[in-house]
Parts: C-alpha cells; structure tokens; sequence
C-alpha cells in the first residue's frame, strides 16, 4: 500500500514547492557575424560562423535557388549591422 500524507498541505506550503516550476525566457545573444539572435556558445544555424570563424557550411545542402536568397540575406543583414555600428560611433 502506498503512502499517505499525515498532515494537510496549505496552499502557501503547496505554491511556495510549485514556484520553481515556472518559465524562463530564454538567454539570446546576437550572432557576432550576422546579428541574428541565437542561444550563447553555440554555431548560429543561418551563417555558420562560431566565434568569428565559419564552422559549418550553410550553404552545402541548399539548392541553388535556397542558396542565392540566402545570401543575399545575409548581404542585407551585414550592411544594416555596418551601418547600425556606424550610426553608434557617430553619437559618441
């Protein structure tokens, strides 16, 4: 037979052992190459760059049309990051 609990647990008893259940937000930091956010100390899955160099290639299993659009993403999201780094050194 199992057990039984000898005494009643309050609401305050049961929600003080409940208030780690809870959610987190998640800890994203910018992709230093792209500037997608991605989970820290991990290769970013868009461009492939860990630490400033390219770990992985993106590019190998896409085709050629998945390809070109990604690139030129890529090129977008590099030039607002330059000129976003620009705008910043600027006001200071």
């Amino acid at each position: 037979m199992g057990g039984v609990p000898k005494r009643h647990k309050t609401k305050s008893k049961v929600g003080m052992r409940r208030s780690h259940l809870k959610l987190e937000k998640k800890n994203l930091v910018a992709c230093s190459h792209c500037g997608n956010l991605i989970l820290p100390h991990r290769v970013c899955p868009y461009c492939g760059y860990y630490r400033g160099k390219m770990v992985i290639d993106v590019f190998a299993k896409l085709t050629k049309k998945e390809r070109k659009l990604k690139e030129k993403e890529l090129k977008e999201s590099s030039k607002s990051k330059e000129s976003s780094k620009s705008s910043r050194q600027e006001q200071s």
